[in-house]
C-alpha cells in the first residue's frame, strides 16, 4: 500500500514538455493533459486498494470483532464502577471504619491509664503503710528500723529532686515524710540532751546509757546513735552535746593562766555500764604555767578520749562526725587560748618555740589516730600549720607594731618648719646651710647637700633602723616579714609640699643606704632580695612628682595674674595702664611668696633649678604678649618700659638670691656657675625688649646685623612685627626692614 501513497509530482505527468524553467506558465492542454492523467491515476490506486481490501479480509474481520469486544468490556467496566461509586455514596464506610479506629485508640489508651494509675494507687498505697509504719516504729521504740525506712522513703520520694508537673499528692507525701523527720530530729535532740548532760552543782559531766524520753523508756545510747547515723542526722542531734563539752570542759582544759584536771568514773550496774562520768576539778597548782604545752594538750585528749569511748562507742564514723563538727572551733581556741599567747616576743626566742611545735604536731598525730580528724584533709592541721608559722605570727605583731608607730609618727606631724627657717632665712656655715642642732637638718647620704625634712621623716627612719638591727637576729621568713613591712610602709607616705619633697629625698638616699649598712647581716636567704634598690628609685621620682607639681601651680597662678593685664594692650589709657601694673604687682607678690617659702627649705641646686623655671614662664609670657601688640604710640612703648623696669627693680632681691646660691654651689655642681641669663633666657631678652621700646629704628636695626638681639633670643619675623608696631610706614622702615632680612648673620 505504501506506493499508493507516494507523492505525484505533478510535472512528471507532462513527460517530453520543457518545465525545466520554473516559472514557465502551463498551457491550458498541459492542464487538460494532467487532468486526465490525475483521473487515471487515482482509478488505478483505487482498484489497488480495493484488491488489497479483499485479499485481507480475513484480518480487517478480526480487527473488527476485536474493536466490538473491547467496546462491550467497557461498558461493562463502566456499568460495574458505576454500581460501586453508587454504593459507596449511599453507604460511607470509610467513615465508619474510622470511626472503629478511634473508638479502639480510645479504649487502649484508657485502660494503659488505668493501668499506669493503678500502678501509681499501689506505690502511694505503699508509701504511705511505710511512712505509718516508720511513725508506729518510732513510737514505739524500734528507732532503727524507723531510720532506715525514712531513709529509704527519702529516697523514693526523691527528696531535694522535685519536678514541676508531678501529682500532688506527691508533694502531699514529702510533707507527710518531713514532719515525721522534723519528729524524729526533735526526739534525737532530745535523747542527746537526756544521754549527756552537764551538772553545775558538781562540775560533772554525766553520759547515761539508759535514756527516757516521751514514755519511751530504758532506750540504749547506742541504739540512739546508731539510728541517728542511718537517718543522716548524727551532726544535728550531737550538737548540742558539742556545744556542752566544748564550754564546760575543753575550753577549762585549754586555759593557759588556770586549767582545770578531769577525773573519769564508770558507774556499773547489774550486768552492764549504767553511767559514764567525767569531773573537771580545779588544778592544784595554779602557778604553775605549761610552757610548752603537754599538759594542755594531754588534757585535751583525755576529754576526746572519753567522747570516743562513752558517747561514739570507739566507731570510727560517729567520732569523726563528732570531730567536724567541733574541731574548727576547739583549734580556735586552742590558739587563742594557748598558741598565740606564747609566740615570743624577742625573735632570739623563737628556737625555745619549736618544742611547742614538736607537741603540737604530736597532739594532732593523736587525733588523726582517734579518727578525730581526718587522715586526707590537710586543712583539719590547723594547729600544725600556726606552731610551724609562729615565725610570720612573730613577725605579723612586729610588722603590726611597726606600722602602728609609722602611722602614728605621720598622723602626727604638723609638717611644721624649725624656727630658725624663717622668711630672713637660715644662718649660713660655710657650705651655705643653716647652723642648727635639730635632727629635722639632715645630711644626705649621696650628696653634700643638707636640707630640712619633717619629723615624722627622721623619726621613721630610726623606727626603721631599729627594726632592721631585729631583721639581723632574726629567721630568715621574719626577716622577709620585717622586709615587706617596711617596704609597705614606706610605699605609703602622702605628698605634702615643700617638706615632703625633702622627706621623699632623704628617705631614697637613706633607703640606698640600708643595704650598704645591714645587707651584710641579714639571713642568706633575703639577701638577694632585701637590697631596697627597688624602693629608692620610686622616692626619688615621688619626691620629683612633688616638686614639679608645686612648681606647676605656681606656674598656673601666675598664668591667671598676668591674664589679668589682658596682653598690655593700650597702656597709654590711664586704666589700662593701672590694670597692667596691677597683674605685674601680683605676680611679683606671688613671687616673693615662692621665694620666702622655697629658699630656707630647698636645697641650694633645687632651688635655683625652681626658680629659673618659674621665672622662666613669667618673663617670656610677659615678652611673648607686649611682641604681639601692633600699633604702639609713642607714649603706650614709654609705659611699657616702665612697666618691665618696675618689674625687674621689684623682682632684684630674688634675682640677687639666685646668684647667691650659683655662688654657693658653685664648686659643688658645674652646671650651676653659669650666668643667671643663660639658666632663665627670657630675662635677657625681656631686658633687651625694655631697650628697644626706647631705641631709634636705625640702632634697632645694626643691634640685629651686630646680632646681639639674636643672641637675646629674638627672631626675624618678631623683630619685623615689632619695627611695623612701634614705627610708621616710610622709606626708612622699608630700607630697615630690607637690611634685616637680608643681614647674613651665620
Amino acid at each position: 500500500m505504501d506506493p499508493l501513497f507516494d507523492r505525484i509530482n505533478v510535472r512528471d505527468l507532462l513527460s517530453g514538455h520543457d518545465l525545466s524553467d520554473p516559472s514557465t506558465p502551463l498551457s491550458t492542454p498541459d492542464l487538460r493533459l494532467i487532468i486526465s492523467r490525475l483521473e487515471s491515476h487515482s482509478l488505478h490506486i483505487k482498484s489497488k486498494v480495493r484488491s488489497y481490501l479483499l485479499s485481507h479480509r480475513e484480518d480487517f474481520a478480526s480487527l473488527f470483532s476485536q474493536c466490538n469486544d473491547a467496546v462491550f468490556k467497557t461498558s461493562e467496566i463502566s456499568d460495574n464502577v458505576s454500581g460501586i461509586l453508587s454504593l459507596i455514596s449511599d453507604r460511607p464506610i470509610d467513615v465508619e471504619i474510622r470511626k472503629l479506629v478511634d473508638e479502639i485508640g480510645r479504649t487502649t489508651k484508657e485502660a494503659r491509664e488505668k493501668r499506669e494509675m493503678l500502678g501509681l494507687l499501689k506505690i502511694i498505697v505503699g508509701i504511705c503503710e511505710r511512712l505509718e509504719g516508720a511513725r508506729s516504729a518510732f513510737s514505739d521504740g524500734r528507732l532503727r528500723f524507723s531510720a532506715e525506712e525514712v531513709k529509704e522513703l527519702k529516697k523514693a520520694l526523691r527528696i531535694g529532686d522535685e519536678e514541676e508537673g508531678e501529682p500532688i499528692v506527691y508533694g502531699l507525701l514529702r510533707k507527710q515524710w518531713a514532719d515525721l523527720f522534723d519528729e524524729m530530729q526533735d526526739l534525737f535532740s532530745k535523747f542527746m540532751e537526756n544521754a549527756v548532760r552537764f551538772e553545775q552543782d558538781s562540775r560533772t559531766i554525766r553520759v547515761k546509757y539508759k535514756l527516757c524520753v516521751d514514755k519511751m523508756d530504758g532506750i540504749e545510747l547506742h541504739t540512739v546513735m546508731e539510728a541517728m547515723d542511718v537517718a543522716g542526722i548524727l551532726d544535728y542531734s550531737l550538737a548540742k552535746a558539742a556545744d556542752l563539752i566544748i564550754k564546760h570542759a575543753i575550753t577549762p582544759a585549754v586555759s593557759y593562766g588556770s586549767p582545770a584536771m578531769f577525773a573519769e568514773d564508770v558507774n556499773q550496774g547489774s550486768e552492764v555500764i549504767s553511767e559514764a562520768v567525767l569531773k573537771i576539778l580545779p588544778s592544784q597548782d595554779c602557778k604553775i604555767v605549761d610552757v610548752d604545752g603537754d599538759a594542755i594538750y594531754a588534757r585535751v585528749i583525755q576529754v576526746i578520749k572519753f567522747i570516743f569511748k562513752h558517747i561514739c562507742f570507739e566507731n570510727g564514723s560517729w567520732i569523726r562526725s563528732f570531730g567536724r563538727l567541733t574541731w574548727p572551733r576547739i583549734s580556735d581556741i586552742i590558739i587563742s587560748k594557748f598558741l598565740s599567747k606564747v609566740v615570743p616576743e624577742d625573735a632570739s626566742k623563737l628556737v625555745d618555740f619549736q618544742k611547742i611545735v614538736k607537741c603540737t604536731s604530736e597532739f594532732e598525730f593523736s587525733l588523726k589516730e582517734m579518727m578525730f580528724l581526718s587522715a586526707s584533709d590537710g586543712k583539719d592541721y590547723r594547729l600544725s600549720s600556726f606552731s610551724e608559722n609562729v615565725e610570720v605570727h612573730f613577725a605579723f605583731r612586729k610588722k603590726t607594731e611597726v606600722l602602728g608607730k609609722a602611722r602614728n609618727l605621720l598622723l602626727q606631724c604638723d609638717f611644721s618648719v624649725p624656727q630658725d627657717y624663717t622668711s630672713k632665712g637660715p644662718l649660713l656655715k660655710n657650705d651655705g646651710m643653716a647652723i642648727n642642732s635639730s635632727n629635722q637638718v639632715v645630711d644626705l647620704i649621696f650628696s653634700s647637700e643638707r636640707c630640712v625634712v619633717s619629723k615624722a621623716a627622721s623619726q621613721l627612719m630610726e623606727l626603721v633602723h631599729q627594726t632592721l638591727q631585729d631583721v639581723c637576729l632574726s629567721s630568715a621568713r621574719v626577716a622577709w616579714e620585717f622586709y615587706h613591712a617596711l617596704e609597705r610602709q614606706l610605699d605609703g607616705i602622702n605628698q605634702v609640699a615643700i617638706l615632703m619633697y625633702n622627706d621623699c629625698l632623704f628617705l631614697s638616699q637613706e633607703i640606698l643606704g640600708l643595704a650598704f649598712e645591714y645587707r651584710t647581716d641579714f639571713p642568706d636567704s633575703i639577701k638577694e632580695h632585701a637590697v631596697f634598690a627597688d624602693m629608692a628609685p620610686r622616692f626619688h621620682l615621688m619626691a620629683e612628682e612633688i616638686l614639679q607639681r608645686q612648681i606647676q601651680i605656681v606656674i598656673f597662678n601666675l598664668r591667671e595674674v598676668i591674664d589679668g593685664a589682658d596682653g598690655f594692650q593700650n597702656t597709654h589709657q590711664m586704666q589700662q595702664f593701672e590694670s597692667a601694673k596691677f597683674s605685674i604687682d601680683q605676680a611679683v607678690f606671688i613671687l616673693e611668696k615662692v621665694h620666702i617659702i622655697w629658699e630656707p627649705l630647698l636645697r641650694p641646686s633645687t632651688y635655683k633649678r625652681s626658680m629659673c623655671m618659674v621665672l622662666e614662664s613669667v618673663f617670656s609670657r610677659i615678652t611673648k604678649d607686649i611682641l604681639l601688640l601692633d600699633d604702639l604710640a609713642a607714649e603706650e612703648t614709654l609705659q611699657l618700659q616702665r612697666l618691665i623696669h618696675m618689674m625687674l627693680d621689684n623682682l632684684s632681691s630674688l634675682l640677687k638670691s639666685l646668684i647667691s646660691a650659683f655662688d654657693s654651689n658653685e664648686k659643688s655642681e658645674e652646671d650651676t656657675s653659669r650666668p643667671i641669663d643663660d639658666l632663665i633666657p627670657s630675662l635677657r631678652k625681656i631686658r633687651k625688649l625694655g631697650e628697644l621700646l626706647d631705641m631709634p629704628l636705625k640702632s634697632i636695626t645694626s643691634a640685629w646685623e651686630s646680632g646681639e638681639l639674636m643672641s637675646c633670643g629674638f627672631t626675624i619675623l618678631e623683630l619685623k612685627d615689632f619695627i611695623r608696631a612701634i614705627f610708621a610706614d616710610s622709606t626708612l622702615r622699608k630700607e630697615c626692614i630690607w637690611r634685616i632680612e637680608n643681614v647674613s648673620l651665620y
